[in-house]
């Protein structure tokens, strides 16, 4: 498939991009050529492929394993603050920005 201008002009149109007279060929050339690579993409066998839930072969529904939600109680402040530049007791100090 390969698109003219009129096309290149109408697909900018229903994007809301304004496309200058001069900016038209290179668009039209860029949009070939993603063409072009999806018509290759097509033709690849795929018959007898799994396909992947975003992108994890993992089998629950999203793909991925999610851990048990437990609530704790913290306590671990002095652990989290460790690395801190600055800190107000349990709380990380920043410098203000609001003036």
């Amino acid at each position: 498939m390969s698109l003219d201008t009129a096309m290149v002009r109408r697909i900018a149109s229903l994007a809301r991009i304004r496309l200058e007279e001069e900016e038209v060929g290179r668009m039209q050339a860029e949009l070939n050529g993603i063409l072009g690579w999806i018509e290759q993409l097509q033709a690849v066998p795929t018959e007898g492929v799994e396909p992947m839930a975003g992108g994890s072969p993992l089998p629950a529904a999203g793909g991925m394993r999610m851990r048990a939600d437990e609530v704790t109680e913290g306590g671990i402040a002095e652990k989290v603050l460790a690395n801190a530049p600055d800190r107000i007791g349990d709380y990380f100090a920043v410098p203000k920005v609001v003036e």
